[in-house]
């Protein structure tokens, strides 16, 4: 968040006095700044909704930046990119590196096992300013009401996109310059028509994205620009204003009433960051045209107070501290939400903090003239930020994987059988003190694993290769996330093999073409889509999850009519299916379980009945599939009466209901007879 000292800048050209100035410092905003963190933070803390205190920011960003930029092609200095990105970067770094480092010691302590790997992912992403694009990746949901289960360095999506905005603003600008020397156009006039092109294109991206997936467009650098725009806009304009006193002392009070009632009147669950974050950038606009007043009435009187503009020095301080604060102390207390008084306490803690961290950290490293005399020293000051960070995000990671799945330590180690252990005439006693795998650090990215990247085709949809092209046989994987579990084992039999294998599924999304449990319009488009290109590939082989469990007694394992019709439109067509039956439903999550029991992991296990019918589903509906054959591996999972949590001492569920990357592949032989029977296929 950049300086409020902006030279070249000029207050609105009804207050004559303040455009005398030598300095444009302009205090008022910096009590506006003060404002949009308290904003932040309050309603983070107290009343867990999100206030557009961000969206201020943003636009506060770009005016100063705007102020800056043309000031210096107004007084005909050189741009000098590389010198300002990197003293840019040189201040805004250590404080967020000293929050990083803190978040990490404080989560090792605090946070469960099972959440650390993520935080690591987070860690990196926050380092270098993509924070934004990984919870877009997780497809993060911002206004989950649980902040004690939310990512410490969550709230680094905003300071990413930032970053990126720090990077691309200062390029259109350097842009416009020689476009307005290479044709001889008016510099600020091109800007303004520039960036209202922005503002227009990047508010309709925004309010489109917003309307048909809000959770991504909530972290989308497009769908933010028009916030930048809009506080570039206001800079350019602002010096032709002709606006009287009267009206400036009105549009401050509009401005600042509207910005704090935002988060009150508006909700933004619903509809940020669309057409409804015009609410707090257009009042925080208010804000900045009404500028200095020098009236007793106007409200710059209070924004430009000591104690606001003392509060505004350590507004980025506060922004970094507040919520990693907030989650670990909810992740550390057990609850869901900060109380009054606990709130109150986890505010002043981060106010503390803040102050401490720009008066020993920030402030002296800003202050440091050694890096401002070269470029050079410039870069080694960033990349020594950088390291403080990077070291222990590298240190633990490495840590974490060691050892930490079965891919890991081998099939062969008597250890960990897994599947093993439920075969026929195998016996299993586990080792005293070895622990099981893998590891709770692990366990939540045990997902099947693809030579090559898988592509990303939609929400919580994929389409994965093993890269074979010219395999003997052709199999492809359709269905829900079930379904992609089992391609562990199907890449195992096509690497031995020479199979191709194509895996096109979609999370909540089984075979079917009709709605149902857990079957939505967006699902049932994903199935005829991929309907109509298997039939057009025509592959030896598709593979899919047969019934659904539910984990319910009430509910008894399903086998859907549509999933009958689609396995006949696929048989219909000379291709052959094979169904597998579903894998059981775990009470919850199997790890944070394990974790908590760990001299009782039967506790996390469920009965056989909470997910099974007592006879299978598939059997009734066999004769009406001629071409198509069914597995069923439940003994692989249950005994008679019941599905645990471990087997052969390897975790069966990353989750509640997805089996781990480790197990699936302990299971891979016993998967592959199974499979072959069912086939008919030689090898």
């Amino acid at each position: 968040m950049p300086t409020l000292w902006t030279k070249g800048a000029t207050a609105p050209a009804a207050d004559r006095r303040q455009a005398s100035r030598k300095s444009s410092y302009r205090p008022e905003i910096q009590g506006l700044r003060s404002l949009a963190v308290l904003m932040v933070v309050t309603y983070h803390v107290w009343f867990g909704r999100v206030s557009g205190g961000v969206d201020v920011f943003l636009l506060i960003s770009a005016f100063l930046m705007t102020f800056q930029f043309v000031g210096r092609h107004e007084r005909r200095e050189p741009f000098a990119l590389r010198k300002h990105w990197l003293h840019l970067f040189r201040r805004l770094l250590p404080a967020a590196v000293t929050v990083i480092v803190a978040t990490l010691a404080v989560s090792y302590l605090v946070l469960p096992r099972t959440r650390w790997l993520d935080l690591i992912d987070q860690g990196w992403a926050s380092l270098f300013y993509s924070e934004n694009r990984l919870l877009q990746a997780q497809a993060v949901d911002y206004y989950a009401n649980d902040h004690s289960l939310a990512s410490p360095l969550q709230h680094f999506w905003s300071l990413s996109i930032q970053g990126q905005v720090f990077i691309l603003w200062p390029l259109i600008f350097l842009a416009a310059a020689w476009a307005a020397r290479r044709f001889r156009l008016s510099y600020r006039p091109l800007l303004a028509y520039v960036f209202f092109l922005v503002f227009l294109v990047s508010l309709a991206y925004s309010i489109y994205f917003t309307a048909t997936n809000q959770v991504q467009a909530y972290f989308d650098t497009g769908a933010r620009l028009w916030e930048f725009a809009l506080g570039t806009l206001v800079a350019l304009v602002l010096p032709g204003l002709r606006l009287s006193r009267a009206v400036r002392i009105a549009m401050g009070w509009v401005g600042v009433i509207a910005m704090l009632a935002c988060g009150i009147l508006l909700n933004v669950q619903a509809a940020f960051p669309g057409v409804a974050a015009l609410w707090p950038t257009v009042a925080a606009a208010f804000v900045i045209v009404a500028g200095q007043t020098q009236s007793p009435a106007g409200v710059d009187r209070i924004l430009s107070s000591k104690p606001l503009v003392k509060l505004g020095d350590i507004s980025y301080g506060l922004y970094l501290w507040h919520w990693p604060v907030l989650v670990l102390a909810l992740a550390w207390t057990g609850k869901e939400h900060a109380g009054w008084l606990s709130g109150t306490v986890i505010i002043v803690a981060a106010l503390a903090l803040a102050y401490l961290t720009t008066r020993f950290i920030e402030k002296p490293w800003r202050e440091w003239k050694w890096p401002e005399a070269r470029k050079r020293r410039a870069v080694l000051a960033i990349m020594l930020a950088v390291s403080v960070a990077a070291a222990p995000l590298a240190f633990w990671r490495s840590q974490i994987e060691k050892s930490s799945s079965i891919s890991e330590l081998g099939l062969d180690d008597p250890r960990y059988p897994g599947a093993r252990a439920a075969s026929d005439n195998f016996t299993f006693t586990p080792e005293p003190g070895t622990d099981p795998i893998p590891t709770p650090e692990v366990v939540a990215a045990e997902w099947p694993q693809f030579p090559e990247p898988c592509e990303d085709v939609g929400e919580n949809a994929s389409l994965c290769t093993n890269g074979i092209t010219d395999g003997t046989k052709h199999i492809v994987v359709m269905g829900s996330s079930h379904a992609f579990v089992l391609d562990t084992p199907v890449l195992t039999m096509a690497d031995k093999y020479n199979w191709e294998v194509t895996s096109m599924t979609r999370g909540f999304c089984p075979l079917a073409d009709q709605l149902g449990p857990g079957i939505n319009e967006e699902c049932l488009k994903f199935n005829e889509q991929n309907m109509e290109t298997v039939l057009e590939m025509k592959p030896d082989l598709v593979l899919t999850t047969s019934t659904q469990t539910f984990g319910d007694p009430a509910a008894p394992e399903l086998l859907d009519e549509g999933w009958i019709r689609q396995v006949q439109r696929l048989n219909n067509a000379g291709i052959p299916v094979v169904g597998v039956r579903d894998t059981p439903r775990m009470p919850g999550a199997t790890p944070d379980c394990l974790l908590e029991n760990p001299d009782t992991p039967e506790t996390c296990g469920s009965s056989r009945a909470a997910s099974f019918a007592a006879e299978s589903p598939t059997d009734a509906a066999a004769g009406r599939l001629p071409n198509t054959s069914f597995m069923d591996l439940t003994r692989f999972f249950c005994s008679d009466d019941f599905c645990p949590a471990i087997i052969g001492n390897v975790i069966v569920y990353k989750d509640n209901n997805h089996v781990t990357r480790s197990y699936m592949l302990t299971l891979a032989p016993f998967f592959e007879k199974e499979f072959l029977t069912a086939t008919g296929w030689t090898v």
